[in-house]
């Protein structure tokens, strides 16, 4: 019996090369789009942040730094993956609910997707990828 072309091409590596391609191509998002921006105009950025939950400007942007370049690094090291994806969901969920609750879902599409991103990545795991697994291993 012929097998058909796309069972032959499915393997046991595709899952976790899928979640390889979604770490690495929502972490580059993150840190070009909002990381390292951030990092590289500070002062611009402290004059001008937000602080919904009133912790002062600095320490805003110094999370904000947090969760936008340190933990997407570990994101696509695949190094405490999942732990890595908290700090990312909450600065993501503060910024769509709280910062920005007047745009329409077109306007923060960008934002619920890297949630949706980082949500699965937090619910899966890095994959057989990562160094997760090389630890684990």
């Amino acid at each position: 019996m012929k097998k058909h072309w796309m069972a032959a091409l499915a393997g046991p590596f595709l899952p976790d090369a899928g979640l390889l391609f979604a770490r690495v191509a929502g972490v580059l998002l993150v840190l070009h789009v909002h990381g390292l921006p951030k990092l590289l105009h500070f002062s611009e950025e402290l004059a001008h942040i937000d602080d919904p939950l009133h912790l002062g400007r600095a320490v805003t942007l110094y999370c904000a730094l947090f969760a936008e370049i340190l933990c997407p690094l570990l994101v696509a090291a695949g190094l405490l993956t999942r732990l890595a994806c908290l700090p990312l969901l909450f600065l993501l969920g503060v910024s769509m609910l709280l910062v920005h609750p007047d745009w329409s879902i077109a306007d923060g599409q960008f934002g619920w997707l890297l949630i949706i991103v980082f949500g699965t990545i937090a619910i899966s795991g890095a994959g057989r990828y990562s160094l997760d697994a090389r630890l684990r291993a």
